[in-house]
């Protein structure tokens, strides 16, 4: 179950200052407190990110290439300012979808970094969206 996999990188996340193993090991990763867009839920998803300079992490709403983008996008476009946990770090950031020509010249570097987005990509007729994350 994906939350059972979510709950066990969270602590592992935790646990290790922000290095989990596993499939996991050498990517870096960032835990983000979201608020349900429907629930009002707080829910924290882990996810890969590519750092953009700064407090600044740029993330993919892969969703595995499924056809619709992860609850967690809807989220974040709903209420953009969430808390996220890099590293032994927690702050606060603004989340912001890249536009057409601005997700055009990142992509390169985030598929370089993660092939897997490259091939979701091929799987999907949706354009991914990337997001960046600032600290606030």
């Amino acid at each position: 179950m994906a939350s059972d996999y979510n709950a066990t990188i969270i602590e592992e996340f935790r646990a290790t200052g922000g290095h989990p193993g596993g499939d996991w090991a050498g990517t870096p990763m960032i835990l983000i407190h979201h608020i349900g867009a429907r629930s009002g839920i707080e829910r924290v998803t882990p996810l890969g990110y590519l750092p953009v300079g700064g407090d600044r992490f740029a993330v993919v709403a892969s969703n595995g290439g499924s056809p619709s983008h992860p609850a967690w996008y809807h989220n974040l476009k709903a209420n953009p300012v969430v808390t996220a946990e890099v590293g032994a770090r927690t702050l606060t950031v603004v989340a912001e979808e890249l536009d057409d020509t601005a997700r055009a010249e990142l992509w390169p570097a985030l598929v370089a970094r993660f092939p897997t987005v490259g091939t979701y990509q091929a799987t999907t007729a949706r354009q991914i969206p990337v997001l960046i994350l600032t600290a606030a």
